[in-house]
């Protein structure tokens, strides 16, 4: 694992720091799922631990009760688990250390760093300042430490309400960096912590627990995104007012993070997404939700390569969702098995073929992997019906009258009358095959141009498919507009009712993933039965990134 990251760990070795060893951890607040930006961060850290021989922790910053829920807590460790890491018996949560955090609240105001503020969250943010101007100071900020420690403990008792007081860090308000304005580090919140219950009646800010939490816990590096940078001085001034040893206590490290075109990677928008119903859930397959990618048939082992392959930077870029697609492609190449489905349906009965006559014929599962089925033929088939076209250009090497093609894995067939319904709509195909042409046979070394996928009417299964584009439409550039609640593609999801496969995928589980010969990669859906099969697309076969990358 060659990053500017991993660099940074080897000089603090070299330089005789965290000598007990290198531990990271992926600190997710459990206020919705995780996603694709999330994939990043989760297999940077644990790749740096396990690259390190060190160890990862999961924890869970969970420091706002308003928002947090135990749902979010376990889909984020199926999350975890289903792109390939464990963290073994480290599971960690803020709240196991709301009691420490208020000591070190109470330690802080002691050594006159922190006092009780009795301003509004209006006023406070009046008071801080602008970016060319400095802040002024409260009125409340040079209480005394006996009386902060008395509002404190008030606070704690619940003898204020909501927002009539907050604890402040008293550092600097002339300082350049609006993070070190004496920002707030406790406010008072009642609210029904999903684990503590109503035991606290304060909570500490983010910014004051997560430093905290990754002393407590002996993390050496907290590698975390770019918009945290203007935090680290504060995180560093916590430390150093709480004494901790600067050879092991926490690093933090700003990297960027992942931005898609064609994707939001916002919590608050795509919770908007969901509770306005403009999808159907969290595990959506439009959403970029690492639930709604599974879902869709994107793979943990893709993903993660699609992680190694954009690296880690420390400047801010847009990555082609191509790119990702790319990687998912490569993997189910290597790995899907073959099977014919057709999802625009058009019959063609093969004339000199007995009705009653059932021929199985093997075909290959993977052209690599090897493995093998049958398929039954018939008289009566299935072709995809933009595969016939009745006035044909010349280098249309389908389907057309007069005109022969291959059946993948059967014979050669030609077209020799074009029936249509009253509305001149073709509705069946009279061919014949030349049944010295069989596929793999002895005499099968007639050639033609064309070859299709088809299925046996008789034998052939219904088939719901699911047709999943980009949820959002963007400028050339990938760039979504403000409003992207109106920039929601109509197309993103096209259902087809009545699509066919092969009936040897009838009792095929959830998660299956299949290439539908010259159609694509699809996914059986969880919502499949054996008497409704259920398919997601997962991507098309026609790979852009591979091009342009070449």
């Amino acid at each position: 694992m060659i990053n500017f990251v991993q660099q940074e760990i080897e000089n603090d070795l070299k330089a005789g720091k965290y000598t007990s060893g290198i531990r990271t951890r992926f600190p997710p607040e459990p206020n919705g799922y995780l996603h694709i930006g999330h994939a990043k961060s989760v297999c940077l850290n644990f790749g740096l631990a396990n690259f390190n021989g060190g160890l990862c922790n999961l924890r869970f910053d969970d420091t706002n009760p308003t928002k947090e829920d135990v749902e979010y807590v376990d889909s984020i460790q199926e999350d975890i688990r289903w792109l390939g890491f464990d963290w073994a018996d480290r599971k960690f949560f803020a709240s196991d250390y709301f009691g420490r955090l208020y000591e070190y609240a109470v330690e802080l105001i002691r050594r006159g760093l922190a006092y009780v503020d009795d301003l509004s969250a209006e006023e406070i943010k009046a008071y801080r300042g602008t970016l060319t101007e400095p802040g002024k100071e409260s009125p409340c900020r040079n209480r005394s430490v006996e009386e902060n420690l008395d509002l404190f403990a008030k606070m704690k008792a619940g003898e204020f309400a909501d927002g009539e007081k907050v604890l402040r860090a008293k550092i600097d308000m002339a300082s350049p960096n609006m993070n070190m304005r004496d920002p707030v580090i406790y406010r008072i919140t009642r609210a029904t912590h999903h684990r503590t219950g109503d035991d606290w009646l304060i909570y500490p800010m983010y910014d004051f627990a997560h430093p905290l939490s990754d002393a407590i816990e002996n993390i050496t590096h907290s590698v975390c995104t770019l918009e945290f940078e203007d935090h680290r001085p504060f995180y560093d001034w916590l430390l150093d007012a709480l004494d901790f040893d600067v050879n092991s206590r926490p690093r933090q490290i700003e990297f960027a993070r992942l931005d898609l075109t064609n994707t939001i990677t916002s919590k608050r928008k795509l919770r908007q997404l969901v509770e306005e119903k403009h999808v159907r859930g969290w595990d959506d397959p439009r959403m970029p939700t690492l639930s709604g990618l599974r879902r869709r048939g994107f793979t943990p082992a893709a993903i993660r390569d699609f992680c190694e392959r954009i690296g880690v930077a420390k400047s801010n870029s847009l990555v082609d969702v191509a790119m990702l697609e790319s990687c998912v492609r490569e993997d189910l190449n290597n790995n899907a098995d073959r099977i014919m489905a057709v999802l625009d349906p058009l019959k063609v009965v093969l004339t000199n073929v007995d009705e009653n006559s059932v021929e199985y014929l093997p075909a290959e599962n993977h052209p690599t992997r090897g493995g093998s089925r049958y398929v039954p033929f018939t008289r009566e088939i299935f072709i995809e019906r933009e595969d016939f076209m009745e006035d044909a250009p010349k280098k249309f090497f389908r389907l057309k009258p007069g005109g022969e093609v291959r059946l993948k894995h059967a014979y050669i067939i030609k077209c020799d009358e074009v029936i249509k319904d009253a509305a001149g709509k073709v509705t069946e195909l009279h061919c014949t095959i030349d049944k010295t042409s069989k596929s793999g046979g002895e005499t099968a070394n007639r050639k033609v141009k064309g070859t299709i996928h088809w299925v046996s009417a008789k034998f052939a299964l219904k088939a719901e498919v699911r047709l999943y584009d980009y949820l959002l439409t963007t400028d050339e550039k990938g760039n979504l507009p403000e409003d992207f609640i109106g920039a929601l593609n109509p197309n993103s999801l096209i259902v087809i009712d009545n699509a066919l496969v092969e009936p040897s995928v009838r009792w095929t589980a959830a998660g299956t993933h299949y290439q539908f010969l010259r159609l694509g990669y699809f996914v059986v859906d969880p919502d499949t039965t054996p008497e409704h099969l259920v398919f997601n697309r997962v991507v098309g076969l026609k790979d852009t990134w591979a091009k342009i990358s070449k």
